[in-house]
């Protein structure tokens, strides 16, 4: 049975819907964010926990030149090994005949017979390699995807300076490479890099690797401490040029992916409680107007002998219905763009399977968030109801004193027309009002301009990586280092203009117990291909002694200017030197170390030397240099600049345009949700007013251009507003996705914030067209008895 307080309660909710449902968006918004965030983050840690186990993806990985195969048994022996594999991996060059520029491939050896212990493939197509047949591969499906490459499909490969002809037999996907990452590149380019997986005696004859091994993989028990395997396994490997064992932490595939998981856990933290806390400001600001305009109902509540806590309880069970709406919507809402956002990343990083299995609690949570900031925000407003007496809540409120100060007292507003100082008066006798109005407009415009303000970052970072330090058109990568003598073999390649050497040596840095593993960069004096700038666009210079460091690898070491770092070099002979810390600079994308190419060389105590060559090329010649390279053994990799920046756009874009689109509309609805409210209660509140200036010889639009007119005059005040709270948001932002990878620099175009006023003035507009309907449907005759 209901109540009479819960029949009205009912009524109320009907006749308020179009501001129940504005309020519900509003709470939908930030509900649905965070719904769509954790269902995205658990289904993306559950897809790639489950696919790591299914596949066996291996915890230690290590390299060396030519190892014998007896050296797995002694890594086997090593306490806490569960499982050790060897294999071949070595880089080759791929002839497509679709595609002009040189294509490198990974291969990696497999075994003719069976599955591989650990980084076992999934199979999308066709079937394994089989014995007997040295010329079948099994493709990434990345790669063949983008090449078109199908089951039965040839072509040809230098292996190891041999022309051979392989076919497709297969096409898998392997957690080794989620990510896959050719040489000296920052983002996949499935277009120019791809995994191919060949037989074991196919790849041990092409490099002579017979009864040896160059590159090997373990497995862990668990809750063994990775470190000590590590350094064993390179103490057992190192007479025979091994390079760095990593654990699961550090390789490159895994690495991108936690980072990406990382900041997906940023964002289901951040941009929830953003939008959860601008839901409780707006419910707060909603429910204090609708009270308002009830003081007669309050009043005869009270008088027929309801209690405070009755009528507080009815104003509560008020603000549970609102947001209760909002709730199912933005889980409704939030589960399908979260499915959505789940399939995105999916797709991206190729996993075979998808786990989008959204638990109770996720729900729970956003529930329960809501239900908490809605109620905060309106304990204030539901307190003031319940304290109002009868004899006061049934009288109306006294009409503010009018003044001639402000606006209305200036001279020039005599010039304007009756509505429009009506307008001015409005809004000066109800100051702290309009000022909530234009807070809660500009935060919807703060929150476009926080969404939009990636893109502005993300071309800020590829500016400063692409363009400003990079002037080379090519950059090519070397099998193994070469003396600097070979740079005059580039330099009489076709369309070459210039060519500079670049030198990157694999190194452990170490200051007491804090250790980093990266790489150290050889920086020539008279480089102009390749030049160092910071963040803040100045350039860099590599003293002749000494380390120069960004900020971020600093800071995890724990040194300055003046410290002294060990740095232990994993080529050559494997020196271990102190060298001091000279200067440090910001970066956004990665921890690099920097250090004179000569300073380099004389502490590997080798001769000068080169690893990749930067080319400026003529693009006539393009073709005929491409086609000299490919033919090339020594080289590892061929990265074009242009290619690179393309890809880089379309990696951020494939997962950070779908979250600009979802906050552009969340933002959107907030900005509808402020203004359909704000002048849906204006216009219960001022129903009489406006019903009496109609009588009074005032014009349908006259009386439209009061109302909306406030309206617009105040979401126009709160765009500058909604500008600098967008850039307060936006650095909040920024600062919380600091990761390994990159830093977000904190850029905002002009074009930006007029891109965020104009999605904020259309849904002002939308929400205004709706109220102005109801204005041209006023009830002269109930609009004038409702002070009677």
């Amino acid at each position: 049975m209901f109540s009479a307080l819960d029949r009205k309660l009912l009524r109320d909710l009907w006749r308020l819907k179009g501001q129940v449902l504005a309020v519900s968006l509003v709470v939908a918004s930030g509900v649905g964010v965070l719904v769509m965030s954790l269902t995205a983050l658990e289904s993306l840690q559950a897809t790639a926990a489950a696919y790591y186990e299914r596949y066996r993806f291996a915890h230690v990985f290590a390299g060396a030149k030519r190892a014998p195969e007896r050296l797995a048994r002694e890594m086997a022996a090593i306490p806490g090994v569960q499982a050790v594999e060897t294999r071949i991996s070595r880089l080759a060059t791929l002839d497509l005949p679709d595609f002009p520029e040189p294509v490198m491939a990974r291969l990696i050896s497999v075994p003719e017979r069976g599955a591989p212990r650990l980084n076992r493939l999934a199979m999308r197509a066709g079937r394994w390699v089989a014995p007997g047949r040295p010329d079948e591969i099994v493709l990434s499906e990345p790669f063949a995807l983008a090449h078109d490459l199908t089951l039965g499909s040839r072509f040809e490969a230098i292996i190891n300076g041999h022309r051979r002809r392989l076919e497709v037999v297969g096409i898998a996907l392997s957690p080794e490479f989620v990510y896959a990452i050719g040489p000296g590149s920052l983002m996949p380019d499935d277009r120019r890099f791809g995994i191919g997986w060949m037989g074991r005696r196919a790849l041990a004859a092409a490099f002579d690797l017979d009864g040896a091994f160059n590159d090997v993989s373990l497995t862990l028990l668990r809750g063994v401490d990775p470190a000590a395997v590590l350094a064993r396994v390179d103490a057992i490997l190192e007479r025979y040029g091994g390079t760095p064992a990593i654990a699961r932490a550090d390789q490159i595939s895994n690495w991108f992916l936690m980072n990406e998981l990382d900041q997906l856990r940023t964002v289901s933290t951040l941009l929830p409680a953003i939008f959860l806390a601008v839901a409780g400001f707006l419910t707060n600001m909603v429910l204090a107007r609708i009270v308002a305009t009830e003081r007669a109902e309050i009043g005869l509540m009270k008088a027929f002998g309801y209690s405070n806590r009755q009528v507080a309880w009815h104003y509560v069970q008020m603000v549970i219905a609102m947001t209760a709406v909002g709730i199912v919507l933005g889980a409704i809402v939030g589960t399908w763009l979260g499915r959505i956002n789940t399939e995105t990343y999916s797709e991206f990083y190729r996993f075979p399977f998808l786990y989008f299995r959204p638990t109770a609690d996720v729900y729970a949570l956003g529930a329960l968030i809501s239900l908490a900031v809605a109620l905060s925000g309106t304990a204030f407003s539901v307190r003031r109801a319940a304290m109002l007496p009868p004899a006061v809540a049934m009288q109306p409120p006294a009409p503010p004193a009018y003044r001639r100060r402000g606006l209305s007292g200036m001279r020039w507003s005599r010039h304007l027309d009756h509505p429009t100082r009506i307008i001015l008066r409005q809004i000066e006798r109800w100051p702290l009002r309009s000022a909530l109005t234009s807070v809660g407009v500009g935060l919807s415009v703060g929150v476009l301009v926080m969404a939009n303000q990636w893109i502005d970052s993300i071309d800020a970072i590829a500016e400063e990586f692409f363009f400003r330090s990079q002037h080379q058109d090519v950059m090519v990568g070397l099998v193994e280092p070469q003396s600097t003598a070979a740079l005059y073999e580039f330099r009489r390649m076709p369309g070459v203009l210039a060519a500079e050497p670049l030198r990157i040596v694999s190194a452990d840095f170490r200051v007491d117990n804090r250790r980093h593993r990266g790489a150290v960069e050889g920086v020539r004096a008279d480089a102009r291909l390749h030049r160092l700038f910071d963040a803040g666009g100045a350039i860099v210079s590599v003293p002749p002694d000494g380390l120069v460091m960004s900020t971020v690898l600093a800071k995890k070491l724990g040194v300055g200017v003046g410290d002294q770092v060990w740095l232990e070099l994993r080529e050559g002979r494997r020196p271990v030197r102190a060298v001091r810390v000279v200067r440090l600079f910001e970066t956004m994308i990665g921890m690099s170390a920097y250090m004179d190419a000569r300073a380099l060389d004389k502490l590997l105590l080798e001769r000068p030397s080169l690893e990749y060559v930067n080319l400026l090329v003529d693009p006539l010649h393009e073709h005929a240099l491409f086609a000299r390279l490919k033919a090339s053994p020594e080289v590892s990799a061929v990265m074009k600049r242009r290619a690179a920046v393309e890809t880089f756009h379309d990696t951020l874009g494939d997962t950070l345009l779908v979250y600009v689109a979802f906050f552009t509309g969340f933002a959107a609805a907030l900005g509808f949700g402020v203004v359909y409210n704000s002048a849906r209660v204006a216009l219960s509140e001022r129903a009489h007013e406006l019903a009496t200036l109609r009588v009074l010889g005032f014009s349908r639009g006259e009386i439209a251009y009061i109302l909306l007119g406030e309206v617009a005059l105040l979401t126009v005040l709160a765009l500058p507003i909604g500008c600098l709270m967008g850039r307060g948001l936006a650095w909040i932002m920024t600062a919380g996705f600091e990761t390994e990878l990159y830093r977000v620099p904190l850029v905002v175009d002009d074009a930006t914030y007029g891109t965020a006023a104009a999605l904020a003035l259309v849904a002002a507009a939308v929400s205004a067209a709706l109220v102005g309907r109801r204005v041209a449907a006023i009830d002269l005759v109930s609009a004038l008895k409702s002070r009677e």
